[in-house]
């Protein structure tokens, strides 16, 4: 009897002595005791942490991985700088400002690795932040890789620009095979003013960006301006659509060939830009392809040529060679071949033998814009007042169309 309660006292003794706040704490002397991170959209992102341990914290470590498409997972490392202590509070700001900034609804994970004066290290769980613009209040519309989010305006305003998104995706497969692989979110905002409010240091005539590797477009459109709003959508969705399609750590589409997609999903070439075009084929002052897969000019006349050309260039490949050819070209383009091995793969050309069939397809296409005058009055007007009045009339008439449709257009990378 002595015996056995002897046993039990010594076995009581060693729970007490496992048990003793002193072992404990040496088992579990570091610790993380809380992780955050607080959007400031569009500008900053701060990471906070609170950590402590039975010796000094000597060494704290923030890793960060943006969400977006790349050929290899890129991760952040930021070495914190602070006083050594047993019990620490630190915060990290990533300021955009400096590095340039993120789209509305970006996903950024995040982690934290802390070590202490006795080299033990513990690694928190890997936290997700969602980068939104939390000034607004997000109304949502979904249809199958398509998300729109609007703040302002009706649900059949954004129900109209979700069909003319399906529209261009539909347009798209249909003559191209093309489609999106991943889903896709466009983010409406009031007006640009309100687009440029979410951005850092934008172009005071940015009307729009798409984030390719992000899978977002940003567009500011306004009540008044939905029409033109429809083909912006259009003419982003085709870019994000291109980029999944062929996305490579190589090398892009030639830009003739993205933005000609682009404009081809809008639907027909409209009149300002088939003006640009049927100028240079009577003036004999059409671009070269080549000089086409670089990009655009910054004057309005030599862009608006570029782009009709572009548009002009892909309806002749999907008229005169068909789907099956376009995607073929477009999976020869993801395996990072350049484009004039691609072009003779697939047609058996390189560019410049494409400028030369392209130029007699739009020598039996395209004929010149005529002016349609009506008499109006019986009272006569000499002939060289009247030549004048329609050059000034088409004139205007351009320029009114130019102002409307003349946009910028970010590709963010």
């Amino acid at each position: 009897m002595i015996k056995n309660a002897g046993i039990l006292a010594l076995v009581v003794c060693l729970l007490l002595v496992l048990l003793s706040p002193g072992l404990v704490q040496a088992r579990s002397k570091l610790a993380i005791l809380d992780s955050s991170a607080q959007a400031e959209f569009p500008f900053k992102l701060n990471f906070n942490l609170s950590a402590k341990s039975g010796v000094n914290i000597t060494d704290i470590r923030l890793y960060y991985v943006v969400d977006q498409a790349s050929s290899a997972q890129v991760t952040s490392e930021v070495y914190i700088d602070f006083e050594p202590d047993t019990t620490v509070d630190v915060t990290w700001t990533w300021d955009m400002r400096k590095t340039g900034g993120l789209p509305p609804g970006s996903n950024v994970d995040y982690w934290w690795v802390v070590e202490d004066a006795d080299g033990e290290k513990v690694e928190a769980d890997q936290a997700r932040i969602q980068f939104d613009d939390d000034r607004y209040y997000w109304y949502k519309l979904n249809e199958g890789n398509v998300t729109i989010y609007w703040h302002r305006g009706t649900r059949s305003f954004a129900r109209e620009l979700m069909a003319a998104a399906q529209q261009a995706l539909t347009r798209l497969t249909e003559d191209t095979g093309a489609y999106l692989e991943k889903p896709v979110k466009l983010y409406i905002y009031a007006n640009a003013q309100d687009l440029r409010e979410a951005m850092i240091y934008p172009q005071e005539w940015t009307g729009g960006v798409a984030f390719t590797r992000h899978g977002v477009i940003a567009i500011g459109i306004a009540s008044g301006t939905l029409d033109w709003g429809k083909r912006a959508v259009a003419h982003e969705l085709a870019h994000l659509v291109n980029h999944q399609m062929t996305f490579n750590p190589y090398g892009d589409l030639p830009r003739w060939l993205d933005e000609g997609l682009a404009m081809y999903a809008e639907g027909p070439l409209k009149l300002e830009f088939e003006y640009f075009l049927d100028e240079a084929i009577t003036e004999e002052s059409l671009i070269p392809v080549r000089s086409l897969s670089s990009p655009f000019s910054a004057y309005a006349g030599q862009s608006y040529l570029s782009y009709a050309q572009s548009y002009s260039l892909v309806e002749f490949l999907i008229d005169n060679y068909g789907q099956e050819k376009m995607l073929q070209l477009l999976n020869t383009f993801k395996r990072g071949i350049d484009y004039d091995t691609a072009l003779e793969k697939v047609y058996g050309f390189d560019m410049d033998g494409l400028d030369a069939l392209w130029r007699d397809y739009i020598a039996e296409q395209y004929q010149p814009l005529t002016v349609v005058t009506t008499a109006v009055r019986v009272t006569k007007i000499p002939g060289p007042v009247i030549a004048g009045l329609a050059v000034l009339a088409t004139a205007f008439l351009l320029a009114l169309g130019l102002a409307a449709e003349r946009w910028a257009w970010r590709r963010g990378r």
